[in-house]
């Protein structure tokens, strides 16, 4: 049996391209080799060089990079269906996401030079761009309380602080880094005064200290300590003081391409639960039988289709232009609570053998387990919802 995901979304407006089928085929064709055994022997903290470089080879990570930079061009709702087929295949996405989504800030607010200079090589991978240094340990979510400075220097800035959650930074040679360039006390909007700079890790130096987090799953996730830090004036994306607003386009695309990936993990589940219900016998009979294993791993499908569609409508405004960030922080949040429904219809279908790391069901239960609190609380995702959306009173 195989969980088929929805093909065509009459009714909202729009129908999925036809490449989105060439496109689910040959992705789940290349994450066939590299296995549920692959992933395994990874744990717990190696990192899938070879399933990135594959990835690369193809020009998967390259989807949203125009074709003029060497790119293949693809719209934002072709990138989330590449993750999307990666989780659904049995893989761990996370290890590369960032390439895509960080994209975007340079895409958008980049200067020609810049798209110039970095984008071909990003493209034929040369270097990649994996680190997005924005979190910190006393902001949190709280972005716009970050402490890191940019400070003015002959030829550009030099750069003092500390980030934390830099996933992928010890396998990045560029770095999107947010900081401010003037205090927060020193701007009427704490929004102002917040610049991102992409950097060069690969000229850091000793400027750069990285430790690596261990974490519940295998995720790559580092703590960075940044002391005096030189980049030159070219690094600064954009206008100086306008960075937050620049990364707000990104984290739309983010939260749509992060529930992409729970409606693969969720689709993985679903199937890999209902084979096994179907093939396990107990007392005579599958237990797929029993309305007690069977009904969670319906009611999880349903729910899986209900958070695709809310991320695929999510996708098609993004491409559109249209103001999104209700519908992005509506994918993310129903995504990651119905891949989480589905890790447990699953688990508790397979019993003890859920628990066995031969299974994969463990392994995959960690990993989705993260986006329920990654790239952002969902939490906050509700808090935005009640008083953006529904118009209620500022709840922090």
């Amino acid at each position: 049996m195989s969980v088929q995901p929805t093909t065509a979304v009459p009714g909202f407006g729009f129908e999925l391209p036809e490449e989105i089928g060439e496109i689910r085929s040959a992705v789940r064709q290349l994450c066939a080799n590299f296995p549920g055994s692959y992933w395994r022997g990874l744990e717990p903290d190696r990192y899938p060089e070879e399933f990135v470089a594959a990835l690369t080879e193809h020009g998967w990570l390259a989807a949203l990079i125009p074709e003029q930079y060497g790119g293949a061009g693809l719209g934002l709702l072709s990138a989330s269906v590449i993750l999307e087929e990666i989780s659904a295949s049995g893989g761990n996405p996370g290890a590369c996401h960032a390439q895509m989504y960080i994209m975007g800030t340079l895409l958008r607010h980049g200067s020609e030079q810049q798209k110039a200079r970095w984008l071909p090589e990003i493209a034929a991978g040369r270097l990649r761009l994996q680190a997005f240094g924005v979190t910190e340990p006393g902001a949190g979510s709280d972005t716009t309380s970050i402490a890191t400075r940019a400070r003015p220097a002959e030829g550009g800035y030099t750069i003092s602080g500390q980030k934390v959650w830099t996933s992928r930074a010890e396998h990045s040679d560029l770095m999107l880094l947010l900081a401010r360039t003037t205090p927060r006390s020193a701007v009427e909007k704490k929004t102002d005064g917040i610049s991102v700079f992409l950097v060069d890790m690969r000229e850091a130096g000793d400027a750069l200290t990285i430790q690596p987090i261990k974490t519940l799953m295998n995720h790559a996730t580092t703590e960075i300590f940044i002391d005096e830090l030189f980049v030159p004036r070219e690094a600064l994306i954009g206008e100086e003081g306008k960075g937050f607003r620049y990364i707000l386009d990104g984290m739309n695309a983010e939260r749509i391409l992060i529930a992409s990936e729970c409606v693969g993990d969720g689709r993985w589940f679903v199937e890999t639960g209902s084979r096994y219900a179907s093939e396990r016998h107990v007392f005579d009979r599958p237990i797929g039988a029993n309305q007690g294993v069977q009904f969670p791993l319906a009611r999880a499908h349903a729910a899986i289709e209900a958070a695709n569609l809310m991320r695929m409508k999510a996708a098609w405004m993004y491409e559109q232009g249209i103001r999104c960030a209700a519908e992005a922080n509506m994918a993310k949040l129903l995504a990651s609570e119905a891949s989480w429904q589905a890790a447990n219809a699953c688990l508790d279908a397979h019993g003890g053998f859920g628990f066995a790391e031969e299974y994969d069901v463990e392994r995959k239960f960690r990993e989705t387990r993260l986006y329920q609190i990654a790239p952002v609380s969902n939490n906050l995702v509700l808090a935005f919802l009640g008083q953006h959306v529904l118009g209620m009173p500022r709840s922090y």
